[in-house]
């Protein structure tokens, strides 16, 4: 099998835009801790429910940038070839 500096480029983006696609874990894992606590803390002091939801879905929106910063490299991985 002949593999060329070409090939292996593609093959190295293609696991490298995978790599980055993980990172959708940990914003799964941070809006769903932020989601949670959020639920608990208007549970213990609904009068307060306003602020604690302004609160979180600042904190979620911070979280998803993440997620969405891995999706965009992996595109740019996958779509943007270098070698022309």
């Amino acid at each position: 099998m002949d593999i060329n500096g070409q090939d292996l480029i593609r093959a190295c983006s293609a696991i490298g835009a995978g790599i980055a696609v993980i990172s959708g874990i940990g914003t799964g894992i941070g809006q769903g801790n932020a989601a949670g606590y959020g639920a608990s803390a208007v549970g213990r002091n609904p009068g307060a429910r306003g602020q604690i939801m302004s609160t979180m879905l600042l904190g979620q929106a911070v979280a998803e940038t993440t997620g969405l910063y891995g999706l965009v490299v992996a595109l740019l991985l996958l779509f943007v070839h270098p070698l022309g």
